[in-house]
C-alpha cells in the first residue's frame, strides 16, 4: 500500500488541510452556535480521499515531467512502481468514496460536489498553457467553501461567495511561495506559474493577493453577521500572513515550504475566530 499512500500523498498532508480548510471555514460560518462535528468529520474525509484523488490526477497528466526533475522523479507513477492503468483503478477507488462522503449531504450540496469534478480533471493541464495555474487551484482548492454552506443551508448566498473568492485569493498567495521552489526545473521541463512570472517582483503581488484575501474575509464576516471574536482572529492571521511576507527567502526551497505549510496556522486560527464568534458574541 505505500505506492499507493504516497501517491495520494498521505505522507504530506499539508494538501488536505489546505482543502478542508475552507470547508470547515464555510459550514462554521453558516452555522449559529457550535459546528455540527457530523460535517466536521465528512468533510474531513472527503478532503483526504478527494485531495488523493487530485494527486492521482496529476501525477497520471505529469508522469512524464515528474521523471525528469529530481524532486518529483521519485513519485509513484514517474517512477514505475505503479502503472498507469493501476492509478486509473486506484482513481476510481478513491471517487467512489468520495461519492459516498458527497451522497450524505443533501441533493444541492451533491450536485455542487459534482460540478467540482471539472476543476480536477482541468487544473493538471493549466501549467502547459497559462503563467496562472494558481489561480485555477484557487478555483479548485476552495470549492468546500462553496460546498460547506451549501450542506448546512441547501443554498448559496453572498457570505459562502465573498468566502470563496477570498480562499482563491489566498491560494494565489501561498501557491506562489510554494511554486518558487520548483521555478528552476519548470523553467527547464517548460511549464508555467505565477512565481516565474512574478520572479524578483514577488513581494508586492503576495501583499496584493493577502489583502484582497484579508479584505473579503471581512467582508464575508459582515455578510454573515458574526460579531467582534472573527474580527479578532481575522486580525491575528493577518499578522501571521505578513510575517510569511516579510520572512519568506523566495530563493531557498525549504524556506518557500516552511512558510507554504505554515499556511495551515493560519486556516485554523481564522476558524478558531468564526467559531468563537458564532459561539461568543
Amino acid at each position: 500500500m505505500r505506492p499507493y499512500l504516497r501517491l495520494m500523498r498521505a505522507d504530506r498532508p499539508i494538501g488536505t488541510w489546505l482543502l478542508l480548510l475552507p470547508c470547515w471555514w464555510s459550514v462554521a460560518f453558516a452555522t449559529p452556535g457550535w459546528p455540527d462535528a457530523k460535517f466536521f468529520l465528512l468533510f474531513a474525509i472527503g478532503a483526504l480521499v478527494m485531495r488523493g484523488a487530485g494527486c492521482t490526477i496529476n501525477d497520471i497528466v505529469d508522469r512524464d515531467f515528474d521523471a525528469r526533475v529530481a524532486r518529483t522523479a521519485t513519485r509513484p507513477i514517474a517512477s514505475g512502481e505503479i502503472s498507469v492503468f493501476k492509478a486509473l483503478v486506484f482513481l476510481g477507488l478513491q471517487l467512489l468514496l468520495g461519492l459516498a462522503v458527497l451522497s450524505q449531504f443533501n441533493t444541492f450540496a451533491i450536485v455542487l460536489g459534482i460540478s467540482s469534478l471539472a476543476l480536477i480533471v482541468l487544473y493538471p493541464f493549466m501549467k502547459r498553457i497559462t503563467y496562472w495555474p494558481q489561480l485555477f487551484l484557487g478555483f479548485t482548492f476552495n470549492w468546500g467553501a462553496l460546498l460547506g454552506w451549501a450542506a448546512v443551508t441547501e443554498s448559496l448566498t453572498p457570505p459562502a461567495m465573498v468566502l470563496y473568492a477570498a480562499g482563491v485569493f489566498w491560494t494565489l498567495g501561498y501557491d506562489t511561495i510554494y511554486a518558487h521552489q520548483d521555478k528552476e526545473d519548470d523553467i527547464l521541463i517548460g511549464v508555467k506559474s505565477t512565481a516565474l512570472k512574478f520572479g524578483a517582483a514577488t513581494t508586492p503581488w503576495l501583499f496584493g493577493f493577502y489583502a484582497v484575501t484579508v479584505a473579503l474575509m471581512g467582508g464575508a464576516g459582515f455578510l454573515a453577521g458574526l460579531g467582534w471574536p472573527y474580527y479578532l482572529g481575522l486580525a491575528v492571521g493577518t499578522g501571521h500572513l505578513v510575517w510569511q511576507i516579510t520572512s519568506v527567502d523566495t530563493s531557498d526551497p525549504k524556506s518557500c515550504l516552511s512558510r507554504f505549510k505554515s499556511n495551515r496556522d493560519f486556516g485554523l486560527i481564522l476558524l478558531a475566530g468564526i467559531i468563537a464568534a458564532q459561539t461568543i458574541a
